[in-house]
């Protein structure tokens, strides 16, 4: 192709700033959005792994859950009244017991069962609701978070229901300020717990936070502060993680034997590798990002007749150059590609811009994210870029050919007579 083809268009989209500008807007929009909730899904994705990996690379989660059998009769009943009320209770079956014959399968090296509860933590006035959260002493061999100062409980302490408590980073900060905390009590509820460990900063956000929490020995929290006797999960570690899934379901066999289950659709728990829990997150998030982008296509659309509106105006102030090309011999298809190649040009400036200026929002969140602790990663997927690009170029053919035909087919003496 003629490189006065882009000459032309280069000067006709610098004739007008202003309007060039306005042009692109809508591409860039679009565009940016785009590269930003990609960029965002990446770095969302990273932190997930971050925190799945937290447990362990080689673990297998067990989960208590509603039996299939059960959750079909209730939705099939109609006439039955608060169906989600009775879906909503908890299951109860998941015991210390189940975790210590889990252990007992080959390829297991060690687990521990947890439970969570609410509750108002105080000490000297200072009060913060946090989450408790107990475990077996088995956690701290299993999960990789670092304790900065102390120590963790241990299996005597776990089961004598020792009043012992290991602190998240904040809620430490937020009770003591710069003061040591090893040593001394905090109210949790109507007990008061020794602090004898104080956990380095993970990261976080929202109630889960575990830099919010404290962490307290699981038979402690049931007996003294919640009254049950059942856990809510298990986090099982395992010695050869490429057995994963056969073990999983030794697992299973396990927990049916222990809870009398003979059909797996009455099962009363969910067991799930590190694997089946990343990809059922990949889904997730890969229909939260389909949706975001197809909202931001619309800006994309709005932007291609944005630009196609555009060439239509820029055709009519340039009837009378048209004809005046077209009469000193100029064909027809010289015209189709000047206007084409400026309407192409157009979006792909608008996608350049929209790509920088995603980029840049996206670094923002990153470093924000960052700076609270998550190990969030700015990340720009080059195919995402690539496809950028290519979709500015197509919106530029798209929408400016319409025009660009118009202008081709001008008759040179109506163009010059109109000018």
């Amino acid at each position: 192709m003629n490189n006065i083809y882009i000459k032309q268009a280069i000067r006709g989209i610098k004739s007008n700033p202003s309007r060039t500008l306005l042009t692109t807007l809508g591409i860039m929009i679009g565009i940016g959005t785009v590269i930003l909730v990609l960029s965002a899904g990446e770095g969302f994705k990273s932190y997930i792994n971050s925190q799945v990996e937290a447990y362990g690379t080689n673990t297998v989660i067990v989960q208590t859950s509603i039996p299939s059998s059960t959750k079909a009769r209730s939705s099939g009943s109609s006439n039955e009244p608060n169906n989600s009320a009775a879906n909503a209770v908890p299951v109860m079956t998941l015991k210390t017991r189940d975790i210590e014959d889990i252990k007992q399968i080959s390829n297991v090296k060690n687990a521990y069962g947890a439970s969570v509860g609410q509750q108002i933590v105080t000490y000297k006035g200072i009060s913060k609701t946090s989450l408790i959260f107990g475990a077996h002493a088995a956690r701290f061999d299993i999960d990789k978070g670092v304790i900065a100062k102390g120590r963790g409980y241990n299996e005597q302490e776990d089961k004598s229901l020792a009043q012992v408590a290991v602190l998240g980073s904040k809620i430490a900060t937020d009770l003591f300020g710069d003061s040591d905390p090893l040593g001394e009590l905090v109210r949790i509820g109507n007990n008061n717990f020794k602090v004898i460990g104080v956990y380095e900063s993970k990261g976080g956000f929202g109630p889960m936070n575990e830099d919010e929490q404290v962490f307290i020995p699981v038979t402690t929290l049931q007996k003294k502060i919640q009254g049950i006797d059942y856990l809510i999960y298990s986090v099982v570690e395992l010695i050869d993680n490429k057995k994963a899934d056969a073990t999983s379901l030794d697992i299973a066999d396990v927990l049916r034997s222990n809870h009398y289950i003979t059909d797996p659709a009455r099962d009363d728990f969910k067991v799930q590798t590190q694997k089946e829990s990343l990809s059922t997150f990949d889904t997730i998030l890969k229909a939260v990002t389909f949706l975001l982008i197809a909202i931001a296509s619309i800006s994309l659309i709005v932007g291609g007749v944005g630009v196609m509106n555009i060439m239509y105006v820029v055709v009519t102030e340039r009837i009378g150059e048209i004809g005046l090309k077209k009469a000193l011999g100029a064909r027809a298809k010289d015209i189709l590609y000047e206007f084409m190649i400026e309407a192409v040009l157009l979006t792909v400036i608008g996608g350049i811009i929209g790509i920088i200026g995603g980029s840049f929002f996206a670094y923002i969140i990153a470093k924000f994210a960052q700076s609270t602790g998550l190990a969030w990663k700015f990340i720009v997927p080059i195919w995402g870029v690539v496809i950028s690009v290519s979709v500015s170029m197509i919106i530029g053919i798209v929408f400016g050919v319409f025009p660009a035909r118009n202008a081709a087919r001008l008759d040179p003496i109506v163009a010059l007579n109109r000018e």
